[in-house]
């Protein structure tokens, strides 16, 4: 059967992981009662993520390049569906978000959107580390989380940007924001189903390390800063 929706995930060494990611898609698809095609984007995996995605039945792709802009990329262009999600590979849906992203990512009043996110665990560290996030999220005034869209709107906008090393989340939002407004749709948000995801850069860094350290998270938010995203990003010991 052809999929409903495709969900394509950025991957690396997420063994830890990825079969909690997985089987929360199964779940919520079942809950819908649709098809859907999951596509796995490996980069640099040197664990056992491969054999866990295809053990459960979804499709590999690879890309070994140190940039997740260009994984993303990598696993949105291996899938098939008119209707696309993206997922991070340490997150998890919500029973009910495959019908929300359905429902919306076909209502004409929208061109795409993201969803609400919940951390797995909070801690007053975290809470406080996340005071000094917020800000630089509101800014920008959209959301994240689980990014939903049609292959349209994806490829008129370009895709994620493979220039960024960090951030291209957001700044495929705002790009696809503006794409809609010119044929008056709205970027959306789904609210209450979105997603939950792991605190594992908390558990790795401690749950105050961004509060303690707030030039890193400028430099995060700057997009191309090798050192920084290659300390909180591409050279995590996973």
């Amino acid at each position: 059967m052809k999929p409903a929706l495709s969900v394509a995930i950025p991957a690396h060494n997420e063994a830890r992981f990825i079969g909690r990611c997985l089987e929360s898609i199964q779940a919520s698809a079942a809950q819908a009662g649709v098809p859907v095609e999951i596509v796995v984007a490996l980069n640099r995996c040197t664990d056992r993520t491969q054999a866990i995605a295809e053990a459960a039945g979804a499709r590999c792709v690879v890309n070994d390049t140190k940039c997740i802009a260009a994984v993303r990329n990598e696993a949105v262009r291996g899938t098939t569906a008119e209707a696309v999600v993206t997922l991070d590979a340490d997150s998890w849906m919500a029973p009910g978000s495959v019908s929300a992203v359905l429902r919306h990512v076909h209502d004409p009043r929208y061109i795409g959107g993201g969803t609400y996110m919940w951390p797995e665990r909070v801690s007053v560290g975290i809470f406080f580390s996340m005071l000094v996030v917020i800000p630089y999220v509101l800014k920008r005034g959209v959301s994240a989380g689980m990014f939903w869209f049609k292959r349209d709107a994806f490829d008129a906008v370009g895709g994620f940007d493979e220039n960024l090393l960090s951030v291209e989340d957001i700044d495929f939002a705002l790009r696809l924001k503006a794409h809609g407004r010119q044929f008056g749709q709205h970027y959306g948000t789904i609210k209450r189903h979105g997603i939950t995801t792991s605190c594992r850069k908390f558990d790795m860094f401690g749950d105050w390390y961004l509060w303690r350290n707030p030039k890193l998270v400028r430099e995060i938010f700057e997009g191309t800063n090798r050192r920084a995203t290659d300390l909180f990003y591409y050279d995590m010991d996973r």
